[in-house]
């Protein structure tokens, strides 16, 4: 009767570890050519655990597209079959030209449809943010990857235009992922608190300073990802320090000056 209980219980917990999925994001600063195979190694083995990975400040120009598809050949070499799609050059000016792309495990989550950056607000939001759907279980919900301008410019300026989304899409379960530029505090997300979103991450730094200050080495709460508890269960989430496995803190920020942030929930 114990090794039934047991193996009925085994199959619960297979079960519940099945139907919950786990995102990270990643500002992968200036991602492209100047990214050296032992930093695509690192990135490959510290993403390769999750199921679908959303990534900001994808080079415009040449070596972008190149180097995301490179980072998903190392994927696929760890055990797990993976496919990625990267968005066009967003709108802004050269200088704030970018390219999004997530990458997600086949077996995970299925890619419904074709994704689109938001092309309504193009004129208002520089590098306007870049939705794509996926099937997890039968069940759906679109990401929103987005890279708001720097803080000096004042992001506020493009995110409140966020609050016409959930509107713009009502048949979609909209989750807002990526560097906002902008703590999660900010009244601009009064509107989606108001909608019933909650944020992933709260009093949570996510930059790199450039240099570590005793052990504190993060500078400021921007990255973070917006979801509708209504829609799906949060179960865990959290950042990981990468640059604690490096010698210094210039080594860590040839990978990135953001922490990737991770987010693990069930669709209800």
């Amino acid at each position: 009767m114990k090794i039934i209980i047991n193996y009925v219980l085994l199959l619960f917990i297979s079960f519940q570890s099945f139907s919950q999925t786990k995102i990270i994001s990643w500002n992968l600063e200036n991602f492209g050519k100047s990214k050296s195979q032992p930093a695509l190694n690192f990135i490959a083995n510290t993403v390769r655990d999750y199921d679908i990975v959303a990534v900001q400040e994808v080079v415009a120009g040449y070596g972008g597209s190149q180097t995301v598809a490179k980072l998903a050949a190392l994927l696929n070499e760890k055990g797990a079959k993976w496919d990625y799609t990267i968005s066009d050059p967003t709108s802004g000016n050269s200088y704030k030209k970018e390219r999004y792309a997530f990458l997600w495990k086949t077996n995970k989550a299925k890619l419904k449809g074709e994704p689109w950056l938001e092309k309504k607000y193009h004129l208002e939001i520089d590098r306007e943010p870049y939705f794509a759907t996926f099937e997890i279980n039968k069940k759906t919900l679109t990401l929103v990857n987005f890279h708001a301008i720097t803080k000096s410019k004042q992001p506020e300026t493009e995110i409140k235009y966020f609050k016409f989304l959930p509107q713009q899409y009502p048949n979609l379960n909209l989750v807002f992922t990526g560097d906002f530029n902008c703590p999660q505090s900010h009244t601009v997300f009064n509107p989606l608190k108001k909608m019933g979103y909650a944020s992933m991450l709260q009093k949570q730094k996510t930059t790199l300073k450039q240099k570590c200050q005793s052990d504190n080495c993060l500078a400021s709460e921007f990255d973070n990802i917006f979801y509708n508890p209504n829609k799906l269960k949060y179960v865990n989430s959290g950042v990981i320090l990468f640059y604690e496995k490096f010698d210094s803190l210039k080594e860590a920020r040839k990978i990135s000056d953001h922490i990737p942030i991770w987010f693990q929930f069930s669709l209800n």
